[in-house]
């Protein structure tokens, strides 16, 4: 009977060694993950500010909270048990739906494109509608909730690639990994999107007579910065978003693989040169792709509008 219970404690203690062992890797795999969703979470990051916009500043970090608490639970409870689920009961799917979702990104990262070279606003003879007038907790329920579907999106992109990353490694692992990227990567974003949204309040705080000239001058440089900043942060957002979306669908294709492996390694002395060519022929093709999505969603339209009517008729 001794015997018997000491050689289970062995297999016990046998089992949480390998466990241990496994759940080891856990770091270097959460890692690995963000580094290949980096894009997805710099556009994330980019998107979100403009949703605070125009309301009461005293509510803007009540409004992140509200769509960080979403994307969390999003990420945790519905959408990485879901990649586990068609992990293990149909793998196969997993690279068409994040090849769809790569197809999303790059039909996005267009339109945000082609609106910032759109210079043409011609005023039409139509009457105008009339704007519907909502209060101020109804424009803030709006955008919450235009949010927190902009960021499911993104977040089904990033738990997809996050399985993706861990889909030959234990069970627990997957858990574990899923879970940790959920939420590390939700509480960077949304911190740092706090941290944007409020560095206007921050640099007034910092200017006023009661600091030291440096400490003021700082303050003021911040208040001044704030705009081109968050200018610069939607470029470099859409430029993820097209990189992103087109790599993902480049790895996605097998005869992708090696044109890419050449265009990351055309200048083996000096890496970033080659990784930096290869995320602009990626963001480039990117724009092409969501050019020709662009159409297809177009004539769709049309087509529909069209049949709408003549049903109607």
């Amino acid at each position: 009977m001794a015997t018997g219970l000491l050689a289970l404690l062995d297999d016990v203690a046998a089992l949480v060694k390998v466990s241990a062992a496994s759940l080891d890797d856990v770091p270097t795999q959460v890692a690995k993950t963000t580094g290949k969703v980096s894009g997805i979470v710099i556009d994330d990051t980019a998107v979100t500010p403009k949703y605070v916009v125009g309301l009461d500043p005293k509510r803007e970090l009540s409004i992140i909270w509200q769509i960080a608490k979403k994307s969390v639970i999003n990420k945790a409870i519905f959408l990485g048990p879901a990649a586990l689920v068609l992990g293990y009961f149909a793998p196969a799917v997993i690279p068409y739906i994040l090849m769809l979702g790569g197809a999303y990104l790059c039909f996005e990262g267009y339109e945000k494109v082609h609106s910032m070279f759109s210079k043409t606003h011609e005023p039409t003879d139509e009457p105008t509608e009339e704007m519907e007038v909502i209060t101020p907790e109804e424009l803030e329920k709006q955008r919450v909730n235009g949010a927190v579907r902009t960021d499911f999106i993104l977040s089904a992109e990033i738990m997809a690639i996050a399985y993706s990353t861990v889909a030959d490694s234990p069970l627990m692992n997957q858990i574990v990994v899923l879970l940790a990227v959920a939420i590390f990567i939700t509480v960077a974003v949304y911190g740092f999107v706090g941290l944007i949204v409020k560095a206007d309040d921050i640099g007034v705080h910092m200017a006023q007579g009661k600091f030291h000239p440096t400490t003021q001058k700082i303050g003021r440089g911040i208040v001044k910065a704030m705009p081109s900043f968050l200018v610069i942060l939607g470029y470099v957002g859409t430029a993820a978003m097209l990189w992103v979306g087109a790599e993902i669908i480049a790895h996605g294709l097998p005869f992708m693989h090696h044109p890419m492996e050449v265009l990351g390694n055309l200048f083996p002395d000096v890496p970033f040169l080659g990784w930096l060519v290869k995320v602009v022929v990626l963001a480039l093709g990117g724009i092409l792709l969501g050019a020709v999505i662009a159409q297809v969603v177009s004539m769709g339209s049309r087509l529909f509008k069209g049949s709408a009517q003549k049903v109607a008729n």
